[in-house]
């Protein structure tokens, strides 16, 4: 995949193997999974795992998640982004927005920035009818950000014995 996105402050591109340190840093960090089934990853091999996953998205459904980039320092920030979800709700398959940063660039707005680039892509030039996404219902920050960018609450649902709001976003340009 060759698409990159640009916002005000942000790089949005395609995560490549030499993210795998950057993507370690960030999901070894306990509290970036607080929300996440509290499970860190404990290798890099496990990195290597989910850029491969990433990979996978982009050749299968040209769509995937983004390296977020910020472009003043060129500092990998975390990924955001589209995906083809197919597991985590079990009875339907859908088009997933989801954003995750290193702990120290919580607070600045990034995710909300990168989030809105994405759903503009995917409505814009993938033409989408909808996007989702999901958020434990005790992540006050990514429901938030959710229902800051537009995302409708449209109830809730378990996963792995967390309760989980579930929003939803109809293409506005179609």
């Amino acid at each position: 995949m060759q698409t990159t996105l640009e916002t005000k402050r942000l790089i949005l591109r395609p995560v490549t193997m030499d993210d795998a340190q950057d993507l370690f840093e960030m999901d070894s960090n306990p509290k970036v999974h607080l929300y996440l089934g509290n499970n860190p990853i404990k290798s890099i091999d496990q990195s290597k795992a989910m850029i491969k996953d990433i990979l996978s998205q982009y050749e299968k459904f040209r769509i995937g998640r983004f390296g977020v980039i910020e472009k003043i320092t060129n500092e990998f920030l975390g990924w955001s982004g589209l995906k083809y979800e197919r597991e985590l709700r079990k009875e339907f398959n859908y088009y997933d927005l989801g954003y995750r940063l290193k702990e120290e660039f919580w607070g600045y707005g990034y995710a909300t920035e990168s989030a809105i680039a994405s759903l503009e892509f995917g409505f814009k030039d993938l033409k989408l009818k909808e996007i989702c996404a999901a958020a434990d219902v005790d992540h006050i920050a990514s429901n938030t950000i959710l229902k800051k960018i537009g995302m409708q609450p449209s109830g809730t649902f378990t996963c792995e014995a967390d309760s989980c709001n579930w929003y939803t976003l109809k293409n506005p340009y179609i």
